[in-house]
Formats: C-alpha cells, sequence, structure tokens
C-alpha cells in the first residue's frame, strides 16, 4: 500500500504592512497597516484623524510611493496652513480639491427638477474615480465622509455607494483611508463592518486639567493587533501614540545584580544593594527622606555611568536640583553629562502613558526613578522607550522607585 506523501505545515499567510507614519501606531499595528485595503478613521471633530490622514500621505511620498490627498469638505488652503504649523513641507502633501465652486452658489447652478442626491452625488463618485485612475495613487485618504453621506440624503443609497467604491479600489492596490466625523446620528456600524479594519478616535472630557485623548483599533480584518485604549497627544509634528504598555512583551536581559546606593549603610539594610529589575516602594510621613533616597539611587547611578531618570510630581525640577546639592549631591553635573535627567510631571496635564513614552524617548533612560506625594504602588518594567521604538533602548536596567505618603500622612 503506498504511503501518502508528506505535507509540510501550512505557514501562517502574513499580509505585507505599510508605515502609517504615525509615531506609536505601527507599534499598537505590529508593523502598520495591511496594504491595499480600506480602513476608516473614526472620530468627533478634533480628534485629529485629518493630521493623521496627512501623516500618512507624507510617509508614502516619503518612501517614494504615489499618494494623494483628498478633501471633500475642506479646502487647499486651510489644509495647506494646517501642514505649515505642523513644519510639514507641502512638496509632501499632494492634495486634490472637491470643494464646490462659488459659481456653483449662484440661484443658476441650483438643482429644481431632479433632487441634488441624483446629479451632485453621481457627479462627485465619477469625478473621483476618473481622478484616482489618472493618478494611481497606492495611498489615497478621502475627507470625509459625511459629504458623501448628505449627498445621498438616504443610507441605503450611501451605504450602495460605499460599497460601489470598495468593488472599484479591490484589485488596485491601493491602500485608502476614508475618514468620518461621526455626524450621522448614533454609531454607523454599516460603515464599521464595510471598511477593512476602524481606529477610533476620541477626547476624553475630565472634570480638570487637560482633555485626553484615546485611540483604539476597532478592528482589523485578518491581522493581529495591541487591543485597548492608547493615550496620544497632537504636538507640533502630528499625532503621537503612546501605546498601551504591556509588561511581558519588554523583557530585556540585564546583569542579575545588586545596585548600590552609594552609601554602604543604607545598601546593608538589603543585603548589598536593591536587586535590577526589582521595584521598591519608598513610604513615609512627610519629611522623612522619601525623595532624597530616591534621588541619591539615581544619584550613584549616573555617577556609575548608567543613565537614570526622575520624574518628580510636586516640586519643579530647579528645587529638586538645590535640595540635592544641598545634600552634597552635584546631579547638576551628572545632568550636564548626559546620565541623568529630571522631569516635572503634572498628573493633571498629562496621561500616565505620554509623560512616560515622552521623557523616555527624550532621555533614552536606563533607570528611571519616581517621587510622587501621592499615595501608590511599585511597577517593575523596563525602559518605556521600548514601548515607542524597540531600537531606543539599547541597555535597559530598569528599577521603579516611588515615594508615597502613608495612609496617616496629612
Amino acid at each position: 500500500m503506498a504511503s501518502s506523501p508528506s505535507t509540510a505545515p501550512a505557514q501562517p499567510f502574513e499580509p505585507a504592512r505599510i508605515s502609517t507614519g504615525v509615531p506609536g501606531l505601527d507599534d499598537v499595528l505590529f508593523g502598520g497597516l495591511p496594504s491595499g485595503q480600506m480602513y476608516l478613521i473614526e472620530g468627533d471633530p478634533g480628534t485629529g484623524k485629518t493630521t493623521l490622514a496627512m501623516q500618512f500621505i507624507m510617509e508614502g511620498v516619503r518612501n517614494g510611493e504615489s499618494a494623494l490627498y483628498i478633501t471633500l469638505s475642506e479646502p487647499r488652503s486651510e489644509l495647506q496652513a494646517s501642514a505649515r504649523s505642523h513644519g510639514w513641507d507641502l512638496a509632501h502633501l499632494p492634495i486634490a480639491e472637491f470643494v464646490p465652486a462659488e459659481a456653483s452658489l449662484s440661484p443658476e447652478q441650483q438643482y429644481t427638477v431632479f433632487h441634488p442626491s441624483e446629479v451632485e452625488l453621481a457627479e462627485t463618485v465619477r469625478k473621483l474615480t476618473l481622478l484616482i485612475d489618472e493618478r494611481r495613487p497606492q495611498r489615497l485618504a478621502i475627507d470625509s465622509l459625511s459629504e458623501l453621506r448628505l449627498l445621498a440624503s438616504d443610507m441605503m443609497r450611501y451605504r450602495r455607494q460605499l460599497l460601489a467604491l470598495k468593488q472599484f479600489f479591490a484589485g488596485r492596490d491601493t491602500t485608502v483611508l476614508l475618514l468620518d466625523d461621526r455626524s450621522a446620528e448614533g454609531s454607523d456600524r454599516q460603515l464599521q463592518s464595510i471598511a477593512h479594519g476602524v481606529i477610533h478616535l476620541e477626547k476624553v472630557q475630565r472634570s480638570y486639567g487637560a482633555t485626553r485623548r484615546h485611540a483604539e483599533i476597532i478592528k482589523l480584518r485578518g491581522s493581529a493587533y495591541r487591543e485597548g485604549f492608547h493615550d496620544y497627544t497632537i504636538i507640533r509634528g502630528g499625532l503621537c501614540i503612546y501605546p498601551r504598555l504591556v509588561a511581558s512583551e519588554h523583557e530585556a536581559a540585564f546583569p542579575p545584580d545588586k545596585l548600590s546606593s552609594g552609601l554602604p549603610t543604607l545598601d546593608s539594610m538589603f543585603g548589598g544593594g536593591i536587586l535590577r529589575g526589582s521595584s521598591a516602594l519608598v513610604v513615609g510621613p512627610t519629611g522623612c527622606g522619601k525623595s532624597s533616597i530616591c534621588m541619591q539611587y539615581a544619584f550613584a547611578a549616573a555617577q556609575r555611568g548608567e543613565r537614570s531618570i526622575v520624574y518628580a510630581f510636586d516640586e519643579g525640577v530647579r528645587i529638586a536640583i538645590d535640595r540635592a546639592h544641598a545634600l552634597g549631591m552635584n546631579v547638576q553635573q551628572e545632568i550636564d553629562r548626559g546620565t541623568l535627567a529630571i522631569f516635572q510631571v503634572d498628573p493633571a496635564d498629562l496621561s500616565p502613558a505620554s509623560s512616560l513614552g515622552a521623557s523616555a524617548v527624550t532621555s533614552n533612560s536606563s533607570i528611571p526613578a519616581w517621587s510622587s506625594s501621592t499615595a501608590s504602588t511599585a511597577i517593575s518594567t523596563p525602559c518605556p522607550a521600548s514601548a515607542i521604538s524597540p531600537s531606543t533602548c539599547t541597555s535597559c536596567s530598569p528599577i521603579s522607585i516611588r515615594r508615597a505618603l502613608s495612609p496617616s500622612s496629612p
């Protein structure tokens, strides 16, 4: 009896991915967006949809890809002004404007026999398809779908038109971003079902402090991604997303030695020092020296040539430096040498992810030391810079030291 030929196990299919051009978003998407698909970027006005789409288009131009940004709502001049405010080169942002001309506002241009949805929608879609066939872009952004929704006048016509556009893009190897400001009543689930992937941007109003912004991947067909909410900010230069930190994904190899504080009597209390890679919570009432102990460990590490960061929540950087000098720690010398950095963090203005991510990327620290006057628990995590760019952190030796008021403290 002949034996059946052995078959090799099928390898999992991994679609080709392209970079979004948004710092942190490619990490959330595990490498970028699968190419050749249509994606929905949804969010209320002011969440950064247009900015994200422009970064996506410019990333394609920088990589030598043909790209096009089609605007149905904002005039080209406003988009170019927004790009200049971010310091971007307008040559890297090809824009096609589909805003109605001034002549369309005259009475002669108003439709009286046919409903606008029967004329304007068909004409707009026809011009879109002709332009896309002419340019053949590899990356395309359409801003925004609310204009098509208004022209369609009813949801059935709108959905059928979107399905027709999806079929039009099929086989053209074009990665499309559709922007939607969620102006329709309720959540547009139909639009989410049509798109290959959905990225949701939202602003969270708080009773105090700055508005928080969250990004979430609602779906991404056939691809893995980092689930959950991810903080992001809009700064000069565009969106910056801070992926949700997962401790198990950021393990780093480091020697299992003990770190000295530079004070022999303090080290003897820990049997020679704090174990590298561990966490320590310094608890005590006001004035017992919690901040001084944290600064001592950071200063000793900096003197050994190991980079360290101190986050101060309740006092300014200048005060922290002066107090350290008064205790015989010349921290300014280590700051100038690049082995020590001190950041003042305002919890009312920054989210935990953005405060850790931004300062960690700036300093490329190896020993983050927290100093806070609010009660908290210890954290054990590698350098947060690896969450933004794995190549940023080259020699992690994480120790997180927090000081906290005891429950009996005022």
